[in-house]
């Protein structure tokens, strides 16, 4: 519905928040896909973007993996890097997808999210 009265309305973009999804509950990953397939015939679903929190380890790859096999995805938000989390699994998803990190959460505020800066990431990452 949202699809059909945004494109009604002329906006240029309609985002779609599926948060709270875990790659090992076949139900919801089964029901992302739906929503994929379904929003699809409605409209081109020109960007699917992974939040990965920074504080993941290891088996955000893993996630990563289930949801690009599920959902297309096309970029990497990479949350939670306000703290003491450096985010290294993200250097791992990229490589595996092949989609680029987009943006970056340094905060919990809508002014908080920033574009991606590989230099400054690669900084925080060697403490430097």
């Amino acid at each position: 519905d949202a699809v059909r009265q945004g494109t009604q309305d002329g906006v240029d973009v309609v985002l779609v928040d599926t948060a709270g999804r875990l790659q090992n509950k076949a139900g919801l990953m089964d029901e992302l896909g739906k929503i994929t397939r379904v929003l699809s015939r409605t409209a081109p679903v020109s960007e699917v973007l992974l939040v990965l929190d920074a504080t993941t380890g290891q088996n955000g790859l893993t996630q990563a993996r289930v949801f690009a096999e599920v959902a297309g995805v096309t970029g990497i938000v990479l949350t939670k890097l306000d703290g003491t989390a450096k985010g290294g699994i993200v250097v791992a998803v990229q490589r595996e997808l092949g989609v680029p990190v987009k943006l970056v959460g340094l905060g919990e505020g809508p002014d908080d999210l920033a574009p991606f800066d590989p230099e400054v990431f690669v900084d925080g990452l060697l403490g430097g």
